[in-house]
């Protein structure tokens, strides 16, 4: 079992977390992390991208408009 720690809402602070023993077979790596202080669990979801996916994306500003 793997243990980090992390801010427990229902504790009020923080607290160790556990990734109970996992039947997906993620191992260390489960999303799935139980707080040792109430038994809360809570699901980490990771995930990667490229910066340069973000380019296209920006926000241009809006046009000006001219009154006629």
């Amino acid at each position: 079992m793997s243990e980090r720690e992390f801010h427990c809402d229902n504790c009020e602070g923080v607290q160790p977390f556990e990734a109970p023993p996992c039947a997906d077979g993620h191992g260390a790596d489960c999303p799935e992390l139980v707080c040792t202080g109430c038994g809360a669990a809570v699901l980490i979801a990771t995930f990667a991208f490229r910066a340069t996916q973000l380019a296209g994306r920006r926000r241009r500003p809006p046009a000006h408009r001219r009154a006629a």
